[in-house]
């Protein structure tokens, strides 16, 4: 064994595909790209995520207590990387970037048209949000894409390295 600097864990605990979150406050959209969130429950799904206060979307999440979490497939990976790279106080991400904001039916926040899921969210507690940034939210209304067929998902790793979901093994499971 090596010893691995403690700036690297996180590209050990990767917790889920890269995802694009919209909020919407005052009339106006954004989107952000976020890799740091996490199942919590099943029924109510719940999910824990964290937007830093640095973020614009900190402030109209914070308000509006409402997002859409979106699942991009790997053939958005570039303009999911652009959107990360880049803040909605500056541009409209979803006009510099070409994407798509459809209208939700549960909350205000666009879902994304090009994304193969899109999660219609409510924050469920933001007891954690003043230390840790941390929003719990629940998930109020689900929406796939039948037309994309096995959409396979982007990781980050780090540093500008991610790792395209590959094959799917099946192993027995007590989970249905």
């Amino acid at each position: 064994m090596k010893e691995l600097p403690l700036s690297h864990v996180y590209e050990l605990i990767e917790p889920g595909p890269v995802v694009l979150l919209t909020t919407a406050r005052n009339g106006r959209p954004n989107v952000m790209t976020m890799s740091w969130h996490m199942m919590v429950e099943f029924e109510p799904p719940l999910i824990a995520c964290v937007v830093s206060d640095a973020d614009f979307s900190f402030a109209a999440l914070r308000a509006t207590r409402e997002c859409v979490i979106a699942v991009p497939a790997v053939e958005l990976a570039a303009k999911v990387v652009k959107v990360g790279n880049s803040s909605g106080r500056d541009i409209d991400k979803f006009e510099a970037f070409g994407l798509t904001p459809l209208p939700a039916e549960r909350v205000t926040p666009p879902l994304v048209g090009e994304c193969f899921a899109n999660l219609e969210c409510r924050v469920a507690d933001s007891r954690f949000v003043n230390r840790y940034d941390l929003f719990i939210l629940e998930v109020l209304k689900a929406w796939v894409d039948p037309a994309q067929k096995k959409p396979r998902t982007i990781h980050h790793h780090g540093f500008g390295r991610f790792v395209v979901d590959g094959e799917t093994i099946r192993l027995k499971s007590k989970m249905r």
